[in-house]
């Protein structure tokens, strides 16, 4: 493996060496996200009450699934373990372990020993330690037998106990280098049921030992949630920590993080308590509500601040035309959705066409002579006129129509929101000071739900026809980042994908970094295995005639991502490392292996969401299965244009022919 790193964990100084080593993987500080403060970097703490007092003389000690009071006493070298609820007033000299394992049905096995400790050899050989001295010491202490075993793990050291033989006397006469007041508790001993290091494990509890520290677990969750500005809990699986923290009686932390200065622990925080909520059978709506907000609101602001002034630059006969291709994905859609992009960078490949012959979206504009602008889609007939910025603003109103040229027109700054304050008192007085009103037509030859970026390659060929039209002077990278801000306004959401796919030419990967500003470079790829007659014929493109709109499907990825879902950062993980291992595939140019990626990249969707691949496409695809190197259905899934990859020429025609004899519907 590339860059293999091993840390080793055969022993409790590993165990606390290797983690810390873990930790402090990260040396660029900028990059911790939520610095958790501890008074050593060296003091692991899990699943456990810890109420005793640490400081800087403590180091090297790891706390799981165990209960230490504020009665206790640490110094440093401690594995504590397994401790049940007490009220023991212990003092840890340096070097002690405990553990203490369930057994039966209430019963625990007490486990001291040295955090230096081998545990193997021979008992009676004075270099055979436990708990940091001579094993033989310890028996001759309490004028106890050396058991009769050949080897340190295979002697019966431990003792059994029921819960009220579990006292702070009993584990300091085990654990004190010269035991008194010993007589008692050296007869209980002898008399309890004792186990091996060898059989401990095969003899335990562990369904009560899982229980144990899944409650840990749960009771841990509110201290973390409530110190969440100055924890790891935003960072850690929301989702799950959800579905732990909803069946208790914990109630929700009253602070919230600062939206304007913490955006990111904000969103995780409303989006927790929304699910918790919603698991409780509350009302979590506001919530989530807030949470999306935040989003939206971060995409937009910058624009609010950036004003824009169009002044006309078309003469009175003049018609500016503008005209888009249409995007195909090929690997790392969803990297480019935000918030994941804004905290992780996207990754994807993807390449414009055009379909029959030219581009599908096409927009018009003109300024006319009334002072009022006018909508129209030449392909569904219908015309609506805008004489207000009320009417303008109803962008994002349910059932308004003409969304995408409303919010471009906005941007554009034909909208207060995006002007100098003050400067119209309304709409029609800025379009008489503009020389006229303006008529837009739009023409988009693409069915809606097509998966093929439809709508944000409509958003960004209006912007560029506005920008022409308002001498604006935006270029590709521009537009494609307002397209982003457009999607939030309508509510909508989106990545950057569609706009800067369709919006750029040929075949490209498309990388972004960190941060808000999600303008990606471009790296350009050699387009031959789509051009070449050796593998042009290919590549099919059909129609499904099942139409999806990503917008449901998107707010459930979203939801993932805000609640840092395992499952859901993983498969994205993947999905941008797989957008690297195609774009060396097209460098390559090998076919084949760019239809096996491509069958990945549908299979990395699926398991992002078992919903991208509905019955009815799996009862379209099942059948070809035989005659393709790889296949996807392009965009968020669920519907719209598949995208085929035939192993050779005869097997497209195939394909061709039994798609064209067997249609899935009208």
């Amino acid at each position: 493996l590339e860059h293999a790193e091993f840390y080793h964990f055969g022993s409790s100084a590993d165990l606390v060496r290797s983690s810390l080593a873990l930790q402090n993987r990260v040396n660029d500080q900028r990059r911790i996200r939520s610095p958790l403060p501890k008074p050593h970097p060296a003091i692991f703490i899990q699943n456990a009450e810890t109420a005793c007092a640490l400081g800087a003389d403590n180091h090297d000690i790891w706390i799981e699934n165990a209960c230490v009071g504020k009665g206790w006493t640490l110094s440093s070298h401690h594995v504590l373990t397994g401790i049940p609820q007490n009220h023991w007033e212990l003092d840890l000299p340096s070097g002690l372990c405990i553990d203490m394992v369930p057994m039966a049905e209430d019963r625990w096995a007490l486990r001291p020993y040295g955090f230096f400790d081998a545990f193997r050899g021979t008992l009676s050989d004075p270099g055979t330690l436990w708990m940091g001295a001579p094993v033989a010491d310890w028996f001759h202490a309490r004028n106890l037998p050396l058991p009769d075993a050949e080897d340190l793990q295979q002697a019966e050291l431990f003792p059994v106990c029921a819960p009220g033989d579990l006292t702070q006397g009993f584990i300091e006469w085990m654990t004190a280098g010269t035991p008194s007041q010993g007589e008692a508790h050296r007869e209980q001993y002898l008399q309890s049921v004792r186990l091996s290091a060898e059989t401990l494990g095969t003899s335990a509890n562990l369904t009560r030992l899982f229980a144990q520290r899944t409650d840990r677990l749960v009771a841990s969750l509110p201290a973390l949630a409530r110190h969440a500005q100055r924890s790891v809990f935003h960072q850690i699986d929301l989702h799950h920590a959800a579905d732990l923290f909803a069946p208790s009686d914990a109630p929700l932390p009253s602070e919230m993080p600062d939206r304007e200065t913490q955006l990111f622990p904000y969103i995780h925080d409303r989006m927790f308590r929304s699910r918790v909520q919603t698991l409780r059978g509350e009302d979590g709506a506001e919530d989530e509500a807030a949470a999306f907000q935040a989003l939206r609101e971060s995409v937009i602001a910058p624009l609010h601040q950036q004003v824009v002034r169009p002044q006309n630059t078309a003469l009175a006969d003049q018609v500016i035309w503008a005209r888009s291709p249409v995007r195909l994905d090929l690997a790392g859609g969803w990297t480019d959705t935000p918030p994941y992009c804004f905290l992780h960078g996207g990754s994807v490949v993807n390449l414009a066409v055009e379909l029959n012959g030219q581009p599908p979206i096409q927009v018009f504009v003109r300024v006319s002579e009334e002072p009022h602008i006018t909508l129209r889609s030449i392909d569904l007939g219908v015309t609506t006129e805008l004489i207000t910025y009320e009417a303008v603003g109803a962008y994002a109103e349910i059932g308004a129509g003409f969304s995408i040229p409303r919010a471009a027109l906005a941007l554009a700054g034909f909208h207060p929101d995006f002007q100098v304050s003050g400067a119209y008192a309304s709409l029609r007085e800025q379009l008489e000071a503009f020389g006229g009103g303006i008529e837009l037509s739009l023409l988009c030859a693409i069915p809606k739900g097509s998966g093929l970026g439809t709508s944000s390659n409509l958003a960004a060929t209006v912007l560029g026809a506005l920008s022409e039209l308002g001498g604006l002077g935006w270029d590709q990278m521009e537009i494609g980042n307002r397209v982003l801000a457009l999607e939030q306004m309508l509510t909508s959401g989106g990545g950057w994908q569609d706009q800067f796919g369709g919006g750029t030419r040929g075949v490209k990967l498309l990388k972004t970094q960190p941060g808000l500003n999600q303008t990606p470079e471009l790296r350009w790829l050699p387009d031959y295995l789509f051009t070449d007659p050796l593998y042009k014929s290919n590549f099919l493109l059909y129609y499904t005639g099942i139409t999806r709109v990503a917008k449901g499907l998107l707010a459930e990825i979203v939801r993932g991502m805000f609640l840092n879902r395992r499952e859901t950062l993983e498969t994205l993980e993947r999905l941008g490392h797989h957008a690297q291992d195609v774009f060396e595939t097209l460098q390559g140019g090998d076919y084949e292996q760019l239809g096996r990626q491509v069958r990945k990249t549908w299979n990395l969707n699926c398991q992002l969401d078992p919903g991208t691949c509905p019955p009815e496409i799996k009862a379209i695809l099942d059948p070809l299965d035989d005659w393709l190197y790889g296949m996807k259905l392009l965009g968020a899934g669920g519907g719209g244009y598949l995208l085929l990859l035939a192993k050779d020429a005869e097997a497209a025609g195939r394909v061709r022919q039994y798609l064209t004899e067997h249609p899935p519907n009208p």
